[in-house]
């Protein structure tokens, strides 16, 4: 990345957010859970980080994933935790298998079950994360600044076209 003399990082207070230190068995048994608990938020900081082309101006809607997904941990381990971590051990003991859930599918419906009944979570349907979706933001949208080169091409002249200064193609039969 080319930065200039002007440019700031921002300062460490505004980067200080409680990190999410878990393992890939449990980010993956509760991926789609977390997925749809924050999806409003990811959202939102996806659609900043598109709108205003830098980073460093989305670092609240960042920390809002961050903070909807540890809090979505921290209900997963109050209502769930004894489905949860059969799922994970189930995930660990089969994933030299590789990465699928064929050998784990009891365990998971018995943690579908309690998300459900506790947390009011139902798994979402295959392929619903690739679905098409308008996100309504609260924020306001931002200017469009027109920049001006000084050295773009000029847009082409609409028709009818002026006369041809040398003739066009008449000059040319042979």
């Amino acid at each position: 990345m080319v930065v200039t003399k002007n440019f700031q990082l921002p300062s460490d207070e505004e980067l200080n957010t409680q990190e999410i230190n878990i393992s890939w068995p449990y980010i993956h048994a509760a991926a789609v859970f977390l997925g749809k608990r924050c999806e409003w938020f990811n959202n939102e900081f996806m659609l900043c980080r598109y709108e205003l082309k830098d980073p460093r101006k989305c670092l609240k809607e960042g920390k809002d994933v961050t903070k909807c997904a540890l809090e979505g941990l921290q209900d997963i381990k109050k209502h769930c935790r004894n489905e949860f971590e059969a799922h994970v051990n189930c995930v660990i003991e089969t994933s030299a298998t590789g990465s699928n859930d064929q050998h784990c599918r009891k365990t998971r419906k018995i943690f579908d079950d309690c998300m459900k009944k506790n947390l009011n979570l139902e798994r979402p349907s295959f392929g619903y994360f690739c679905e098409a979706k308008v996100h309504d933001s609260p924020r306001p949208k931002p200017s469009k600044e027109k920049t001006e080169y000084p050295d773009r091409v000029p847009e082409p002249v609409a028709p009818p076209y002026p006369p041809s200064k040398y003739q066009g193609r008449q000059g040319f039969n042979i």
